[in-house]
C-alpha cells in the first residue's frame, strides 16, 4: 500500500520503464498482516467501546479520550479490507475515484487523530498525578469533549486537500490510489508529518510519562508492585509509539531530505524506498490492535468489569445448560428426600444381607 496526501508527479515513459516498482513483491506478508491486524482489532476495539463508555459514564475524564481513540482505532481498522485489495491487485484500485479519495480521508485522518489522542492520554494521566489538588477543577469531561473535537477538526482540515489531488483519482488512468510522487508539495507534506505528527507527538509523550513516574517514585501511599505496574507501562507506551509509528516517519524524512536534493535518487534507491515505505506503513497498523490491550484492558477497573461482563455472557449464552444443571440438582435432591423417607420408615434390620443373621 503506498498512500500519501501529495500532488502526484507523472514520470515519462522512459524513466518509468527503467525503473519499474515491484508491487508483486511482499503482497502474502502484507495480507497477512492486514489480516491479523483486523480480526484481533476489530473485536477488541468493539470491547474496549463499551468498556469506555461506562467510564464515560461514571464520569471519567480519561475514558472520554479513550472512547474517541477506540471509534477513531474503529475508523481506521474499516479501510483496511480496501487497502488489503489493493495490494493483492498488484496496486489496481478497483472502485471508484470518490472511493478512492474517501479511504485515503479517513486512513490518514483516524491516524493522526489517534496520534494526537495518545498524547492527549498522557498529558491527562500527567496532570493528575503531578497536580492532583490543583487540576481537580479543571478536568472535566466537557473539557476533554471539546479537545478531542478541536483534535478531529484540526487534522481533518489538514487532510481536506485529499478530496482534489489527482492521487486520488483512482478509477481512472493506471487506477493507483496515492501513489507518493516527487514535487515541492510532497517534500513539505513529508517534513510537516515527521515534525507535527510524530517527533512532536513523541516528544510530548516522553515528557509527560517521564513526570508521571516521578511523581509515582514520590508518592507514599502506593506498593512497590504498583510503581513497578505504572512504570512498565508508561515504558509500553513509548515503546509502542517507537516500533509502530518511527519507522514510517523516518522514511518519510529520508524520502524528503532525497528529493530536496538538486540530483533525484537512482532507481535502486527508489526500490528500496517503495519497499520500507509499504512495510513501515504496514506496520503503522499494529498500533489500532494494540491500543485496547495498552490502554484499557491494563486497568485493574476494567479487567474487572470485563470479567463480571464475561461472565455474565456465558451465563446468557447457556440457558439450556444451566436450567439442565438445575433439574438434575432437583432431581437429585428429591431422590435423597426419598431415599432419607424410605430409610426412616424401614426397621434396623433390613440393613443386613438376606439370608444370614446378624453377625455371622
Amino acid at each position: 500500500m503506498h498512500l500519501a496526501v501529495t500532488e502526484l508527479v507523472v514520470p515519462t515513459n522512459k524513466s518509468q520503464a527503467a525503473c519499474e516498482l515491484p508491487y508483486q513483491d511482499g503482497r502474502l506478508p502484507l495480507l497477512f498482516l492486514y489480516g491479523g491486524v483486523l480480526a484481533v482489532g476489530f473485536p477488541a476495539n468493539l470491547l474496549t467501546l463499551r468498556l469506555t463508555w461506562l467510564q464515560v459514564r461514571r464520569r471519567s475524564v480519561l475514558g472520554v479520550y479513550l472512547l474517541a481513540l477506540s471509534l477513531c482505532d474503529l475508523g481506521y481498522l474499516c479501510t483496511l479490507p480496501l487497502w488489503a485489495r489493493y495490494v493483492h491487485g498488484g496496486h489496481v484500485w478497483a472502485w471508484s475515484s470518490a472511493a478512492c479519495r474517501l479511504t485515503g480521508f479517513l486512513f490518514f485522518t483516524n491516524m493522526y487523530v489517534s496520534i494526537f489522542l495518545l498524547v492527549c492520554v498522557s498529558c491527562d494521566r500527567y496532570v493528575a498525578v503531578v497536580y492532583s489538588l490543583e487540576s481537580r477543577g479543571l478536568r472535566r469531561r466537557r473539557h476533554a469533549a471539546a479537545v478531542t473535537v478541536a483534535v478531529l477538526l484540526a487534522v481533518s482540515v489538514g487532510h481536506a486537500p485529499v478530496f482534489s489531488m489527482r492521487e486520488g483519482e483512482g478509477g481512472e488512468g493506471e487506477r493507483r490510489c496515492f501513489e507518493p510522487g516527487r514535487s515541492a508539495t510532497v517534500t513539505g507534506f513529508y517534513y510537516a508529518r515527521f515534525l507535527l505528527g510524530f517527533l512532536l507527538p513523541l516528544l510530548l509523550l516522553v515528557a509527560t510519562n517521564r513526570g508521571v513516574l516521578g511523581g509515582v517514585r514520590r508518592s507514599t501511599g502506593l506498593r512497590r508492585e504498583q510503581k513497578e505496574r505504572v512504570r512498565r507501562l508508561a515504558v509500553a507506551v513509548v515503546m509502542l509509539f517507537l516500533v509502530c509509528f518511527a519507522p514510517y516517519h523516518l522514511v518519510l524524512l529520508l524520502r524528503a531530505l532525497l528529493y530536496s536534493a538538486t540530483s533525484p535518487p537512482g532507481c535502486l534507491m527508489q526500490r528500496r524506498l517503495d519497499a520500507a515505505y509499504t512495510a513501515s506503513l504496514a506496520l503503522s497498523t499494529v498500533n489500532s490492535a494494540a491500543n485496547p490491550v495498552l490502554y484499557v484492558l491494563s486497568s485493574h477497573s476494567v479487567r474487572r468489569e470485563l470479567r463480571g461482563g464475561v461472565a455474565q455472557l456465558w451465563t446468557r449464552l447457556r440457558p439450556n445448560q444451566n436450567q439442565n444443571q438445575n433439574q438434575n440438582q432437583n432431581q437429585n435432591q428429591n431422590q435423597n428426600q426419598n431415599q432419607n423417607t424410605k430409610n426412616s420408615l424401614s426397621p434396623a434390620g433390613d440393613d443386613e444381607r438376606p439370608g444370614k443373621p446378624p453377625g455371622s
